[in-house]
């Protein structure tokens, strides 16, 4: 009966072994190099790169705390954009925290520019807390705001909006969007060609 146990024993370790080694080690390593190969900027995280120095990614978003800038979605991560952890708010439709939370930033903009419908992505999370995204919408309702401290003509931030707006995956996967650190870094460049 020992022998019995060894010799099925001894297969079994033997293709525990060979799949770990293929499907923990080969498989991983194989996609990594296919990646790096066919797409070397999204396998290293679509870094932007400005003057020798690492300024953002165009997939994680990021805080802009001037009003000088367009501003993205609420972060749930962390204390707010922290890509080591990312995560929703977990709180649910009925949570008071949740509702003061909005009810605030509401508040907020409604003070700043009354009478405009504000877009719900301005006010609310996405789960991951880490979107780079928002909706056209929600970058026209901050052109105002902008072209009133930056000193710039309200037609020409919307030109920059409308051509910054990203549309679905093969047409029908994902939404109209724009990318805020993308347009950011557009509206500063646009801003230095720009006579004061």
């Amino acid at each position: 009966m020992i022998h019995d146990f060894a010799s099925s024993l001894r297969p079994s370790l033997v293709m525990t072994g060979l799949f770990a080694a293929l499907l923990g080690i080969g498989y991983p390593l194989a996609m990594t190099g296919v990646g790096q190969v066919l797409f070397p900027s999204q396998a290293n995280g679509s870094l932007v790169v400005d003057h020798g120095k690492v300024v953002g990614s165009t997939v994680i978003g990021q805080a802009f705390t001037s009003d000088r800038y367009f501003q993205t979605r609420p972060s749930a991560a962390g204390k707010g954009y922290d890509g080591t952890a990312s995560s929703g708010s977990n709180l649910g439709p009925a949570s008071k925290a949740l509702s003061d939370r909005v009810q605030a930033q509401v508040a907020a903009m409604r003070k700043a520019q009354p009478g405009k419908p504000i877009p719900a992505d301005l006010v609310t999370t996405s789960a991951s807390g880490l979107d780079p995204d928002i909706t056209p919408q929600a970058a026209y309702y901050q052109v105002d705001r902008i072209a009133k401290l930056r000193g710039l003509k309200p037609e020409a931030l919307r030109a920059l909006v409308a051509s910054s707006v990203e549309t679905p995956t093969l047409g029908f996967i994902g939404e109209n969007h724009v990318n805020v650190f993308e347009l950011n870094r557009r509206l500063d460049a646009m801003a230095a060609k720009t006579p004061a």
